[in-house]
């Protein structure tokens, strides 16, 4: 009967802990209640001492001879009990772990197990403690975090004194050299979550973690007993204090918020889930999208954790270092109110900096110029006196020169904007930068917050003009090397994003008018202003152009050149947009982007250099081919051959293909007969690409049924020239993604090569069978999705309607643009593909079936209509 009873009070117990902690959950999700945490652990606690007071075996095991308690460790032992989190536990016992231990688990912890509760346990003696936190750090910092719970409080106060006198005292040195170098390995493993687009919240560089690691520190080196003991000591300032707890209460909310949107404990913040976040947490469209605001926020408070974690650490470092014997001392600097102590550069004292705020900005000029760190109390000055750098300040030339030799220092290492940046002066200095410091953009393309994005941007310029660097390219070596007043290309790089922070699109030409503004306040001559301005204006132009437009048209370049006009200025243009997609990311600068940009550069400098690109030279150049291709026929018959194709070939087709390639297309051609299509395909320029060439008569809707057979086994399109003869022969060029499985790539053409005989015959329907391979997944925008966008372009080409898709992808995709291009009456006659990353951009020079092209409002709208009608989260009517 007494073991009936005691299961039926353990029954009851585990009941009431699921009724009180889903009271506590629905108040969370109502109102974020703060308190949520502590809350959690005190009814976990109110569970274990109920079930302490009416355990059945632990009246059995005598606990007058073998004392034991419960005692909580890890988020539990802090009371940081998130939602999901796992509920950490020892079972401390005085002499030995008695054999009826295991039915003390199954009465205390199984009923947890049966409600969901994730629990990690372990039974020890006091001796077995201390052996295990001597052999594993892991376990000794858990230990750290212990809280009594219930049971013989005696007990759990006699492990924490041994902790400390056995162990703590006689290690304490080793131990912290441990936490902080795993801390850098886990750094190494998780990256800077302050800046990553999916943060860890947990183990993230500014997550979680990092707060417990200090406070471990704290713990073992302070003898720290509670969180505040932070500001009582004097590590953290009033003010740091109460930042690093906002900045703990908000991802604690976070990730409480994202444990019962997953539904378990989960700490990466995938971007499945950041959407539904932002809206649960009450963000909402305010002209930036919810998310960014949400994440804008987040990225913020993670920032404040690293730098409180850093700040503490090497303060902790500075005293160690100060202790021991040896010490290199104190001496003054050419800067009166600023001297190196420890290899480190400090102020005099605070005073100094209240009668001199332009030591603000000195500091970073002398620690640029001695190459030497600023101290982290440096730091901590630098970020309390900031609101000392006003705009009268700024209005002296001594201020702004200050700032532009730390902008223009070529050291990377010691140019100080990241300190700026972190301690709260470049916002200072530059109020406008304070919109994008933590401005997210919510995309796969951009790795870093605008802020970072931009500081990184100068940072790559000034790797340009690193010639010792073994990983410069010498050709932007030679470009940078070329330019004068390089201080216009490196604020140009500083403000190219500026216009991000202001919501609503067109951010080039909004940063212009601003760029403006700010460089007028601090005294620039008006041609320096406008030659940064149009910098900010235009750093999208030349990857744009070259990523969409067709390179191989004359009219492209010139197009650039007449806007761009001046050598330098091309120069300075150039450096900026490679610094920028390199600042971007891997996704943002590949070698075909390199290559493109590099292209169009030599074309507008050659258009610049000589004048307009002359129609004679371009004859000269179509001259000398054919004469090339004419003096390497051996015989009549294939000099007439020749002969025969030149006469029928277009003159952009002359202009852009080699004398080679002219070959080889007119070998193909005559092996065309009476065949629906010959094909012929190449190794590219790397073992990663295929060039292949078709050669068929031309008809309506050939390239869609090319891309819909490709699609369909797997090939990848990554760029394509369309031309067409005067013959109505049709020869379209593909650069591409061989099929996935290299083994039966031989196969795989010949299965393609049937595939697309029976679509030019009618015998195959490629949008069923694609369509069947891809179920609805090419019609659902993703949850993060922008909605796709088609701009229609009768400006940049003379000859050709230049139509831009923009749309996230899925199988299939360019058949049914292309397809549906074709039922618009639409020839393609120029192909770009895929020029981007968070979106796809296919871009098409078109005209009609009669060689027009589409102005009518009318007409534009309708093919608008059709393509929207065919792309993901795209209406019809849109």
């Amino acid at each position: 009967m007494p073991q009936i009873k005691a299961t039926r009070d353990m029954a009851d117990q585990a009941a009431r802990l699921q009724a009180r902690r889903q009271g506590l959950i629905d108040a969370f999700m109502a109102d974020g209640n703060g308190d949520f945490l502590k809350s959690h652990s005190d009814v976990l606690d109110e569970y274990f001492r109920e079930s302490f007071a009416s355990s059945m075996t632990g009246l059995r095991m005598d606990i007058l001879r073998n004392p034991y308690a419960i005692v909580a460790l890890g988020g539990y032992g802090r009371r940081e009990q998130c939602v999901h989190s796992d509920v950490d536990l020892l079972f401390l016992f005085q002499k030995k772990v008695p054999a009826m231990a295991e039915d003390l688990i199954r009465e205390v912890v199984y009923p947890l197990w049966d409600l969901g509760f994730e629990v990690g346990y372990a039974t020890r003696s006091l001796k077995e403690c201390l052996f295990w936190a001597r052999q594993d750090y892991e376990v000794l910092t858990s230990y750290l975090d212990a809280r009594f719970v219930c049971g013989v409080s005696l007990l759990f106060s006699r492990l924490m004194e041994d902790l400390r006198s056995r162990l703590l005292s006689r290690h304490s040195e080793e131990v912290v050299d441990w936490l902080v170098e795993r801390n850098l390995a886990r750094h190494e493993k998780f990256g800077d979550s302050a800046y990553l687009l999916e943060p860890n919240l947990k183990e993230g560089q500014g997550g979680l973690r990092d707060y417990h690691t200090i406070f471990w520190v704290a713990k073992i080196h302070y003898d720290f007993k509670q969180l505040r003991d932070f500001e009582y000591y004097g590590h953290f300032s009033h003010g740091e204090f109460q930042e690093l707890l906002g900045a703990l209460r908000f991802i604690w909310t976070v990730r409480n918020r994202l444990h019962l949107l997953v539904g378990r404990k989960c700490d990466q913040l995938y971007l499945d889930y950041q959407v539904e976040l932002a809206e649960a947490l009450g963000y909402r469209d305010n002209g930036l999208k919810p998310v960014e605001q949400f994440l804008g926020r987040l990225h913020g408070e993670m920032e404040r954790v690293k730098q409180q974690h850093q700040l503490f650490l090497h303060a902790l470092e500075s005293a160690r270092r100060a202790a021991r014997p040896g010490r290199k001392g104190v001496r003054a600097t050419a800067v009166p109110g600023l001297e190196v102590r420890d290899d480190t550069l400090a102020f005099g004292g605070s005073e100094d900096i209240a009668a001199n705020p332009l030591l603000l900005l000195q500091i970073f000029e002398e620690s640029a110029r001695l190459r030497v760190p600023l101290a982290h109390e440096a730091r901590r000055l630098v970020h309390e006196f900031a609101h000392l750098v006003d705009a009268r300040l700024m209005a002296s030339e001594e201020a702004v020169k200050a700032f532009e030799r730390v902008l223009c220092c070529p050291d990377v290492a010691f140019e100080g904007l990241d300190v700026m940046l972190q301690t709260g002066l470049l916002t200072q200095l530059i109020p406008e930068f304070g919109g994008i410091v933590n401005r997210i953009q919510y995309n796969e393309y951009h790795l870093y917050p605008v802020g970072r994005h931009s500081l990184k941007t100068v940072q790559m310029v000034k790797k340009f003009g690193a010639h010792g660097d073994p990983d410069s390219d010498i050709f932007l070596f030679e470009i940078f090397r070329e330019i004068p007043g390089r201080r216009r290309l490196l604020w140009a790089a500083l403000l190219h994003d500026i216009g991000k922070g202001v919501p609503g699109g067109h951010h080039a030409e909004s940063g212009a008018g601003m760029t403006r503004d700010l460089l007028r306040r601090f005294g620039y001559r008006e041609a320096d202003v406008e030659t940064v301005a149009s910098l900010v204006r235009d750093h999208l132009l030349l990857v744009k152009t070259a990523t969409r437009r067709n390179l191989s048209d004359e009219e492209t370049a010139v197009t650039c050149a007449r806007r761009i006009r001046d050598l330098d200025y091309l120069r300075m243009l150039y450096l900026l947009t490679v610094a920028d997609a390199m600042a971007t990311g891997p996704k943002a600068w590949n070698s075909w982007t390199s290559a493109l940009l590099q292209d169009l550069f030599l074309k507008v400098y050659r258009i610049l250099e000589e004048g307009q690109l002359a129609s004679r030279r371009v004859v000269r150049s179509v001259d000398r081919k054919k004469e090339k291709l004419l003096a390497a026929c051996t015989e009549e018959a294939e000099r007439r051959l020749v002969e025969e194709g030149l006469a029928v070939m277009s003159p952009r087709y002359l202009l852009y293909a080699s004398v080679d390639e002219i070959r080889r297309h007119l070998a193909l051609a005559q092996q065309l007969g009476t065949a629906a299509f010959v094909w012929r395909i190449d190794r590219g320029a790397d073992a990663d690409t295929r060039q292949v060439t078709v050669c068929a008569k031309d008809r309506p809707g050939l390239f869609s049924r090319i891309a819909g057979v490709f699609t369909l086994n797997g090939v990848d399109i990554l760029d394509a020239q369309i031309f067409t003869w005067r013959n109505n022969l049709a020869l379209d060029v593909f650069k591409v993604k061989p099929p996935p499985d290299r083994i039966f790539e031989q196969e795989r053409w010949q299965r393609a090569e049937m595939h697309l005989c029976e679509a030019l015959a009618g015998r195959l329907d490629i949008g069923a069978r694609l369509a069947d391979q891809a179920g609805d997944a090419g019609r659902t925008l993703p949850a993060a999705g922008v909605p796709p966008k088609v701009v229609v372009d009768n400006e940049g080409s003379s000859f050709f309607t230049i139509v831009e898709v923009f749309s996230y992808d899925f199988k299939g995709l360019l058949f049914r643009v292309t397809d549906a291009l074709f039922r618009c009456g639409l020839d393609i006659w120029v192909a770009k593909i895929a020029t981007k990353v968070d979106q796809v951009v296919d871009v098409f020079y078109v005209r009609d079936f009669d060689g027009q092209k589409i102005v009518e409002p009318g007409d534009v709208a309708a093919v608008q209509r059709a393509l929207l009608a065919v792309l993901p989260g795209g209406r019809e009517g849109d």
